[in-house]
């Protein structure tokens, strides 16, 4: 998986930043489902790689998730930011594996629930 979200990285598209970040989501059913940051002028409707390739999963009907991988350009090891972890406490279960990759393919892996603790989900709604 983290093969696949290298390869998601080169399709960045970062003018601004120059910072590359890719993903490979794993779907229950076995599909995989990549995706890349995608910047825009104003930085605000910027989407990040994790839900690039959430909301193409969710486009094809998935909504049961196994794993995440994430790459970035970066030194340390990419987590995904808050936004992203909310969205993917809407879909996934809280010990999920999230892999969380160097620029040199180094990883480490966290399970969704310690990355986001005391999610608010559905079940909080009443």
């Amino acid at each position: 998986m983290v093969r696949m979200a290298t390869e998601a990285r080169s399709r960045a598209y970062v003018p601004y930043s120059k910072f590359r970040v890719g993903a490979c989501l794993k779907a229950s059913s076995g599909a995989y489902y990549m995706g890349c940051n995608i910047e825009n002028a104003s930085y605000s409707p910027t989407n990040c790689a994790e839900r690039t390739a959430m909301f193409k999963a969710v486009y094809e009907g998935e909504r049961r998730f196994d794993a995440l991988a994430i790459i970035w350009d970066g030194e340390g090891y990419a987590v995904p930011c808050g936004v992203c972890r909310q969205v993917l406490a809407e879909f996934c279960h809280p010990q999920m594996p999230v892999v969380c990759a160097n620029k040199d393919g180094e990883y480490t892996i966290y399970t969704l629930e310690q990355l986001l603790p005391a999610a608010f989900t559905a079940g909080d709604m009443g």
